[in-house]
Protein backbone atom coordinates (compact mmCIF):
# COMPACT_ATOMS: atom_id res chain seq x y z
CA UNK A 1 0.00 0.00 0.00
CA UNK A 2 1.45 3.46 -1.13
CA UNK A 3 -0.07 6.34 0.69
CA UNK A 4 0.60 9.98 -0.68
CA UNK A 5 1.02 12.87 1.86
CA UNK A 6 0.21 15.94 0.05
CA UNK A 7 1.08 18.82 1.82
CA UNK A 8 -1.12 21.69 0.13
CA UNK A 9 -0.24 24.46 2.07
CA UNK A 10 1.49 27.63 -0.04
CA UNK A 11 4.02 28.30 2.74
CA UNK A 12 7.63 27.11 1.92
CA UNK A 13 7.97 26.20 5.27
CA UNK A 14 6.77 26.14 9.11
CA UNK A 15 3.57 25.57 7.62
CA UNK A 16 0.61 23.72 10.00
CA UNK A 17 0.05 21.54 6.95
CA UNK A 18 3.25 20.24 7.15
CA UNK A 19 3.93 19.30 10.89
CA UNK A 20 0.52 17.57 11.07
CA UNK A 21 1.60 15.50 7.94
CA UNK A 22 4.62 14.75 9.93
CA UNK A 23 2.57 13.51 12.70
CA UNK A 24 0.60 11.31 10.49
CA UNK A 25 3.85 9.85 9.21
CA UNK A 26 4.97 9.24 12.30
CA UNK A 27 1.54 7.53 13.07
CA UNK A 28 1.84 5.59 9.96
CA UNK A 29 5.26 4.05 10.84
CA UNK A 30 6.32 0.98 8.78
CA UNK A 31 3.16 -0.04 7.96
CA UNK A 32 2.88 1.87 4.28
CA UNK A 33 5.08 2.94 1.88
CA UNK A 34 5.08 6.95 1.28
CA UNK A 35 5.41 9.34 -1.38
CA UNK A 36 5.67 13.26 0.27
CA UNK A 37 4.37 15.69 -2.22
CA UNK A 38 4.36 19.65 -1.52
CA UNK A 39 1.65 21.23 -3.68
CA UNK A 40 2.58 25.47 -3.89
CA UNK A 41 1.85 26.41 -7.25
CA UNK A 42 -1.85 26.09 -9.34
CA UNK A 43 0.23 23.97 -12.34
CA UNK A 44 1.16 20.40 -12.04
CA UNK A 45 3.95 19.04 -12.68
CA UNK A 46 4.68 15.80 -15.01
CA UNK A 47 6.64 14.51 -11.91
CA UNK A 48 4.08 15.23 -9.74
CA UNK A 49 1.36 13.42 -11.09
CA UNK A 50 3.51 10.38 -11.78
CA UNK A 51 3.94 10.67 -7.70
CA UNK A 52 0.56 10.40 -7.38
CA UNK A 53 -0.17 7.47 -10.02
CA UNK A 54 1.72 5.52 -7.80
CA UNK A 55 -0.56 6.16 -4.55
CA UNK A 56 -3.37 3.98 -4.16
CA UNK A 57 -4.41 6.49 -1.49
CA UNK A 58 -3.93 10.46 -0.68
CA UNK A 59 -4.16 11.99 1.96
CA UNK A 60 -4.29 15.99 0.92
CA UNK A 61 -3.62 18.39 3.84
CA UNK A 62 -4.63 22.27 3.74
CA UNK A 63 -4.95 25.24 5.55
CA UNK A 64 -8.31 26.85 5.82
CA UNK A 65 -9.05 29.77 3.36
CA UNK A 66 -12.17 31.79 3.46
CA UNK A 67 -14.11 28.54 4.51
CA UNK A 68 -12.84 27.07 1.55
CA UNK A 69 -9.16 25.31 0.15
CA UNK A 70 -6.84 27.40 -1.06
CA UNK A 71 -7.15 28.31 -5.13
CA UNK A 72 -3.62 26.98 -6.09
CA UNK A 73 -4.86 23.59 -4.41
CA UNK A 74 -8.27 24.12 -6.27
CA UNK A 75 -6.81 24.45 -9.41
CA UNK A 76 -4.86 21.17 -8.93
CA UNK A 77 -7.80 19.35 -8.28
CA UNK A 78 -8.74 20.42 -11.74
CA UNK A 79 -6.08 19.13 -13.54
CA UNK A 80 -6.20 15.78 -11.77
CA UNK A 81 -9.73 15.27 -12.17
CA UNK A 82 -7.82 13.16 -15.62
CA UNK A 83 -5.91 11.90 -13.40
CA UNK A 84 -8.05 10.03 -11.02
CA UNK A 85 -11.50 9.63 -13.37
CA UNK A 86 -13.39 6.86 -12.57
CA UNK A 87 -10.85 5.14 -10.48
CA UNK A 88 -12.57 3.79 -7.99
CA UNK A 89 -9.35 1.95 -6.70
CA UNK A 90 -8.01 5.95 -5.31
CA UNK A 91 -9.28 6.73 -1.31
CA UNK A 92 -8.64 10.12 -0.55
CA UNK A 93 -8.35 11.97 2.86
CA UNK A 94 -8.31 15.02 4.07
CA UNK A 95 -6.53 17.10 6.73
CA UNK A 96 -7.50 20.60 6.89
CA UNK A 97 -6.30 22.97 9.39
CA UNK A 98 -7.70 26.79 10.70
CA UNK A 99 -7.04 29.43 13.01
CA UNK A 100 -10.35 29.30 14.51
CA UNK A 101 -10.22 27.53 17.73
CA UNK A 102 -12.81 25.27 16.96
CA UNK A 103 -12.12 22.21 13.94
CA UNK A 104 -15.52 21.92 12.97
CA UNK A 105 -14.70 24.93 10.99
CA UNK A 106 -13.15 23.29 8.46
CA UNK A 107 -16.20 21.17 7.36
CA UNK A 108 -17.49 23.32 4.58
CA UNK A 109 -13.80 22.76 2.86
CA UNK A 110 -13.96 19.09 3.66
CA UNK A 111 -17.30 19.19 1.98
CA UNK A 112 -15.17 20.63 -1.74
CA UNK A 113 -13.05 18.14 -0.90
CA UNK A 114 -15.91 15.85 -0.56
CA UNK A 115 -17.67 16.57 -3.85
CA UNK A 116 -14.21 16.95 -5.84
CA UNK A 117 -14.10 13.23 -5.12
CA UNK A 118 -17.36 12.55 -6.46
CA UNK A 119 -16.99 14.62 -9.92
CA UNK A 120 -13.55 12.73 -10.26
CA UNK A 121 -14.99 9.30 -9.50
CA UNK A 122 -12.73 8.53 -6.45
CA UNK A 123 -13.61 7.70 -3.16
CA UNK A 124 -13.74 9.62 -0.37
CA UNK A 125 -13.10 8.15 3.09
CA UNK A 126 -13.20 11.03 5.26
CA UNK A 127 -11.08 13.77 6.80
CA UNK A 128 -9.70 15.50 10.09
CA UNK A 129 -10.53 18.95 10.78
CA UNK A 130 -8.04 20.58 13.24
CA UNK A 131 -8.66 23.81 15.12
CA UNK A 132 -5.92 26.33 16.43
CA UNK A 133 -3.97 26.39 13.66
CA UNK A 134 -1.89 29.06 14.97
CA UNK A 135 -0.46 27.16 17.46
CA UNK A 136 -0.18 24.12 15.87
CA UNK A 137 2.36 26.02 13.62
CA UNK A 138 4.60 27.32 16.55
CA UNK A 139 4.80 24.02 18.16
CA UNK A 140 6.64 22.07 15.56
CA UNK A 141 9.24 21.73 17.41
CA UNK A 142 7.75 20.53 20.70
CA UNK A 143 6.53 16.43 21.30
CA UNK A 144 2.86 15.74 19.26
CA UNK A 145 2.31 13.22 22.28
CA UNK A 146 2.27 16.39 24.89
CA UNK A 147 1.46 19.74 25.33
CA UNK A 148 -0.36 21.90 22.48
CA UNK A 149 -0.84 19.14 19.50
CA UNK A 150 -1.40 16.51 22.61
CA UNK A 151 -5.61 16.08 21.62
CA UNK A 152 -5.19 16.32 18.23
CA UNK A 153 -2.44 13.56 17.90
CA UNK A 154 -4.75 11.02 19.65
CA UNK A 155 -7.34 12.28 17.13
CA UNK A 156 -4.26 11.50 14.11
CA UNK A 157 -3.61 7.99 15.71
CA UNK A 158 -7.23 6.60 14.97
CA UNK A 159 -7.10 8.52 11.80
CA UNK A 160 -4.14 6.55 10.96
CA UNK A 161 -5.50 3.57 11.78
CA UNK A 162 -8.20 4.15 9.31
CA UNK A 163 -5.75 4.85 6.35
CA UNK A 164 -4.15 1.41 6.72
CA UNK A 165 -7.59 -0.43 6.87
CA UNK A 166 -8.48 1.68 3.69
CA UNK A 167 -11.73 2.27 6.06
CA UNK A 168 -14.03 5.51 5.72
CA UNK A 169 -15.88 7.39 8.62
CA UNK A 170 -17.76 10.39 9.04
CA UNK A 171 -15.14 13.56 9.26
CA UNK A 172 -13.79 13.97 12.90
CA UNK A 173 -12.82 17.36 14.37
CA UNK A 174 -9.81 18.31 16.87
CA UNK A 175 -8.73 21.52 18.82
CA UNK A 176 -5.53 22.30 20.81
CA UNK A 177 -5.00 20.94 23.99
CA UNK A 178 -5.80 24.04 25.94
CA UNK A 179 -8.76 26.13 26.47
CA UNK A 180 -10.60 28.49 24.13
CA UNK A 181 -9.87 31.71 26.14
CA UNK A 182 -5.97 31.24 26.43
CA UNK A 183 -5.74 30.40 22.50
CA UNK A 184 -7.72 34.07 22.18
CA UNK A 185 -5.21 35.73 24.46
CA UNK A 186 -2.38 34.29 22.18
CA UNK A 187 -3.76 35.10 18.97
CA UNK A 188 -4.21 38.78 19.94
CA UNK A 189 -0.73 39.00 20.97
CA UNK A 190 0.36 37.27 17.84
CA UNK A 191 -1.88 40.30 16.08
CA UNK A 192 -0.13 42.78 17.98
CA UNK A 193 3.17 41.60 17.52
CA UNK A 194 2.33 41.46 13.61
CA UNK A 195 1.01 44.88 13.33
CA UNK A 196 3.89 46.72 14.81
CA UNK A 197 6.12 44.90 12.62
CA UNK A 198 4.32 46.30 9.98
CA UNK A 199 4.58 49.83 11.10
CA UNK A 200 0.81 49.86 12.38
CA UNK A 201 -0.06 50.70 15.93
CA UNK A 202 -2.12 47.84 18.18
CA UNK A 203 -5.14 50.36 19.01
CA UNK A 204 -6.11 50.56 15.27
CA UNK A 205 -7.30 46.83 15.73
CA UNK A 206 -10.25 48.36 17.21
CA UNK A 207 -10.66 51.14 14.74
CA UNK A 208 -13.96 51.94 13.29
CA UNK A 209 -14.29 52.54 9.47
CA UNK A 210 -15.07 56.44 9.22
CA UNK A 211 -15.60 56.30 5.31
CA UNK A 212 -17.22 53.82 3.75
CA UNK A 213 -16.00 51.92 0.60
CA UNK A 214 -17.91 53.16 -2.21
CA UNK A 215 -21.18 50.86 -2.11
CA UNK A 216 -20.51 49.18 0.92
CA UNK A 217 -22.89 50.11 3.58
CA UNK A 218 -21.03 49.10 6.73
CA UNK A 219 -23.08 48.48 9.78
CA UNK A 220 -21.96 50.86 12.88
CA UNK A 221 -23.45 48.90 16.24
CA UNK A 222 -21.26 45.49 14.66
CA UNK A 223 -17.53 44.94 16.84
CA UNK A 224 -15.44 42.03 15.50
CA UNK A 225 -13.89 39.66 17.96
CA UNK A 226 -10.09 39.58 16.71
Amino acid sequence: MTVALINASPKVKGSSSGILLNDLKACLGTKVDIEEICLRTSKLTAEIIEQLKKADTWVVAFPLYVDSLPSHLLACLKQLEKVTWKNKNLNVYGIANCGFYEGNQAEPALNVLKNWCVKAGCAYKGSLGIGGGGAIAVSGNTSAKAGPRANIFKAMKKFADRIVKKEGEVNKYATVAFPRFIYKIAAQNSWRKMIKANGGNPKDLHKRLDVEPAGVSVPRNVVCEQ
